[in-house]
């Protein structure tokens, strides 16, 4: 697991007048550990999620899947650098779903970088957004 400081630029790269530091940001809901604080929002938890692979966080990630496609772990590949996400698109689906479209860049150890691009689907229960799945792109 990587550590980061608060005031460091947040991984996501969310803006807002300025770019968000990590502990106004992701760090908010990752650095939660009685994960009380959730994100409000597909949009947010998809950021947060981004964050969580980059940090390689897995009690986040698999805390903030949906249980039916929760796999039993997540094997981080060792080496690989993440160098950014692109939200491109966000949308609710119904009163308790939304989707949200993102390209998110990495390079691994030895090789080219890639591009992962996802239409990811979210569900709202319990008062949380939870990742369901999603459709590469």
């Amino acid at each position: 697991m990587k550590t980061l400081d608060a005031s460091s630029p947040c991984p996501c790269g969310r803006v807002a007048a300025k770019s968000l530091s990590y502990g106004d940001c992701c760090g908010r809901w990752l650095e939660d550990a009685t994960q009380t604080a959730q994100p409000p929002d597909a949009q947010s938890l998809m950021r947060s999620r981004y964050s969580a692979f980059v940090l390689e966080r897995e009690a986040y990630l698999l805390n903030s899947w949906e249980a039916s496609h929760r796999p039993e772990r997540i094997a981080f590949d060792t080496g690989v650098k993440w160098l950014g996400l692109d939200l491109r698109s966000h949308r609710s689906t119904g009163a308790a779903s939304a989707e949200v479209e993102f390209v998110a860049r990495q390079k691994p150890l030895h090789g080219a970088a890639v591009r992962l691009h996802e239409r990811s689907r979210f569900v709202l229960e319990a008062g949380r957004w939870l990742y369901v799945d999603g459709d590469a792109l």
